[in-house]
Parts: C-alpha cells; sequence; structure tokens
C-alpha cells in the first residue's frame, strides 16, 4: 500500500466516553478502515490521529465527522509514514548506542535527502529484563523496520525476544559482543558506527541492499 492511499486526520474532540465509537462507526459506515490510531487527553479535551484506507469520498468522511456530537475540529495532515518514514531502533549500552546513532543518523540522512524517509530513535538500557522488554517492544512500534542492539554482553531472554521480533518481520543487526543474542541477529557487525549504517541501508528503498545478502554473516 502506498502513502499516497492513507488519510491522515487529526481529530479533536471533548473527552469524554463514547467518542471513539462514534469516530470508528463514522468510518466504518465509508467503507474506510483505521490503519493507525493514536491519542491524549489533557483537562476536557482530546486529540487523535488516525491512518485510515479505503475512504472513496475523503471530503465526505471529513464532513460526517465533523458532524458528530463532541467533536470540535477535524484537519487533513501528513501520515507519520510522510514524514517521519520507517524507524531505526537502537538499543544498548549508552556510549555504543551513540556510535550506532551517529552511523545510522549519517547514513539516513544520505537516503532522506534522495526522497527516503528514515527515522532514528535510541534508548540506552541495562539489565536482561528490562533490554528484553524493549526489544518485544520494537514489534509493536508504528513504522519500526530494524532494530540495532549495541552492547558489550546480551543473552537469555534478550536472545528470546530477538528470535520473536524477528519472526514478526524486523530486522536485527546487532554489534559483536559476548552471550548469544549475535547467534540469534541477523547480521554481526564488529563497529557500531558501520552497524547503524548497515541497518538503515537495509531498509531503505533507495539502497541497492538486502537482508538476504548478508543474512548470517559477521563483519
Amino acid at each position: 500500500m502506498s502513502d499516497d492511499e492513507v488519510l491522515g486526520l487529526l481529530v479533536a474532540t471533548r473527552d469524554e466516553p463514547g467518542m471513539l465509537y462514534r469516530i470508528s462507526e463514522a468510518i466504518f459506515k465509508h467503507g474506510a478502515n483505521i490503519t493507525y490510531i493514536a491519542g491524549g487527553s489533557s483537562a476536557d479535551s482530546a486529540e487523535l490521529q488516525l491512518e485510515v484506507t479505503g475512504a472513496g469520498d475523503e471530503a465526505r468522511l471529513v464532513a460526517d465527522l465533523v458532524a458528530l456530537h463532541g467533536i470540535t475540529k477535524v484537519t487533513h495532515v501528513p501520515t507519520f509514514q510522510r514524514i517521519y518514514g520507517k524507524r531505526v531502533i537502537v538499543i544498548g549500552g549508552g556510549a555504543q548506542v551513540g556510535m550506532v546513532a551517529q552511523g545510522a543518523v549519517s547514513e539516513a540522512d544520505r537516503h532522506n535527502i534522495r526522497g527516503e524517509r528514515i527515522s532514528v530513535d535510541t534508548i540506552p538500557l541495562v539489565g536482561e529484563e528490562q533490554l528484553a522488554q524493549a526489544v518485544r517492544a520494537v514489534a509493536r512500534l508504528h513504522r519500526a523496520r530494524a532494530l540495532v542492539l549495541a552492547g558489550a554482553l546480551m543473552g537469555g531472554d534478550i536472545t528470546n525476544a530477538v528470535r520473536e521480533i524477528r519472526g514478526a518481520g524486523i530486522i536485527v543487526v546487532c554489534t559483536s559482543m559476548a552471550g548469544s543474542v549475535p547467534d540469534a541477529a541477523d547480521v554481526v557487525v564488529s563497529d557500531p558506527v558501520e552497524a547503524g549504517v548497515m541497518a538503515v541501508m537495509l531498509i531503505a528503498d533507495t539502497a541497492s541492499f538486502s537482508i538476504e545478502h548478508v543474512r548470517g554473516r559477521r563483519f
């Protein structure tokens, strides 16, 4: 599905029970589907960002939403895919996370000026439980495509989590480290900066590079 087929809407509402039901019912009546939703509330108001596909008459859908009880404003906005694109997530020890991010940001810039959209998110973490939870959460992150694990020692439940998210379609790159994570990752790269570069290349449409070329290899 191309981003041109996805309608981005920012819906401002009163913060009261039933608002999400009314909005989803109106979208359903148009034969459309909600592919992403995020929101929050403050005081007595709330905002929802929706991404909708299959809305044949977009103007009519917006008009029907505006007419709903409790809706204060509906704005057509670019989708997150159009603005921020695919995401590379970097997790691990602080110093190495910074080096991976440096490589990923530099490589993403090279592709983004050619029309690609790739963003880089990082979090420094320690501890098996915290790292395993963070790794599993990557599969639930909107637009996440690749994970880089950077550290000196990772294994145990982190390895289980790596295998799980690979099964969900996330590409996993890790730096050379002790533990069992390197055996579970798609690619192992000894240089943290290069690990960030490679993660971006693996998901960029503007790069002639595929995970199938390097899966199981160490660099």
